[in-house]
């Protein structure tokens, strides 16, 4: 019998989250390609700062699942150093198991610096260079919750490919990161074949697929690929999901944001934790976006991420707000 119902493998880091005023922003026109503009030398005032000790989408995948009261673990690589410390015990308070992960003793933990203005955000990621060890015994689950990993880890992913293949129940989620993306649509083929969910925005389906704006063309076209589910997130725009031939749409549900990293992060979680619940695509749309609403009206990937019971309520509060099915 699977121990758990979720283990998330991917990195963990450190985020430190930076509000800015003086700043502005300057958009090429025609185009949604826009730059976040500081004066260059200067020293810029800055309005808060928030650390969250436990971060990254592995991270946020974990604690979430958590807080809908499903049993999970994280398998991570950590720092053998007091932000190390700190992401391991964050992690305990939020009842996840972190036995599964491993310790680096030359790189210290991952880290990120998210410059917020005006609720959007931009990140300054740094990845450890590590040597990625696979877990000797990996922990029997019901979901594998697959994401960002950092540089030189095909191998690590060979090995995670191998123990799934032993573990024909054990259902994939796979929301691949930067360094995944970069790898480009073929070698991600193998990982997608083995997904029952496939999660990407409608910008990274675009990189992978060469560009396309209609959206029921690029969840096909990725379904074709292999994943039993997809589903494309295209921020203020809402969602899309593809299953068995039915297309659904599902528009955000209303929310003044005050910062947006996690948000993606959110909603991949609401909507396996939605499945391993039992529920059918379009109600676990609806899970993911209440739980994206609830990250994006505060600071941080975390903060706002849905207990059970809040996401009974919020689902109740905007009952009428559901998926449409466009095909």
């Amino acid at each position: 019998m699977p121990i758990f119902d979720l283990v998330a493998v991917g990195d963990a880091t450190k985020d430190v989250f930076v509000e800015i005023e003086e700043a502005s922003v300057s958009c090429t026109l025609h185009t949604d390609a826009c730059l976040l503009c500081l004066n260059y030398a200067d020293k810029i005032p800055v309005k808060n700062v928030t650390q969250i000790p436990a971060a990254g989408n592995a991270a946020n995948a974990a604690v979430g699942t958590a807080r809908l009261g499903h049993k999970t673990a994280l398998v991570t690589t950590l720092g053998n150093d007091s932000d190390g410390r700190d992401l391991a015990e964050a992690l305990k308070r939020d009842g996840v198991s972190s036995q599964y992960t491993t310790i680096d003793k030359k790189h210290g933990t991952n880290y990120s610096t998210v410059l917020n203005f005006k609720g959007e955000r931009t990140i300054l990621v740094y990845h450890q260079p590590r040597t990625y060890v696979f877990p000797k015994k990996f922990p029997n689950t019901k979901w594998v919750y697959y994401t960002s990993i950092g540089k030189k880890h095909e191998a690590y992913e060979r090995m995670l490919l191998a123990w799934l293949k032993a573990h024909p129940n054990t259902k994939l989620l796979f929301q691949p990161g930067t360094h995944q993306l970069r790898r480009g649509l073929t070698s991600l083929l193998p990982v997608m074949k083995r997904s029952s969910v496939f999660v990407v925005n409608k910008e990274e389906a675009q990189v992978l697929l060469g560009d396309g704006d209609d959206v029921t063309k690029l969840l096909i076209a990725l379904h074709n690929k292999g994943p039993e589910y997809v589903v494309i997130t295209d921020g203020a725009n809402g969602s899309w999901g593809y299953h068995h031939g039915e297309i659904w749409k599902l528009p955000m549900f209303p929310g003044k944001a005050k910062e947006r990293t996690g948000a993606g992060d959110a909603f991949a979680t609401g909507l396996v934790n939605a499945l391993i619940a039992g529920k059918p695509l379009d109600e676990a749309m609806r899970w993911g976006t209440a739980n994206s609403r609830g990250v994006v009206l505060q600071v941080g990937p975390q903060a706002g991420l849905l207990t059970a019971a809040q996401m009974k309520t919020d689902l109740k509060k905007f009952a009428r707000i559901t998926p449409r099915r466009i095909s």
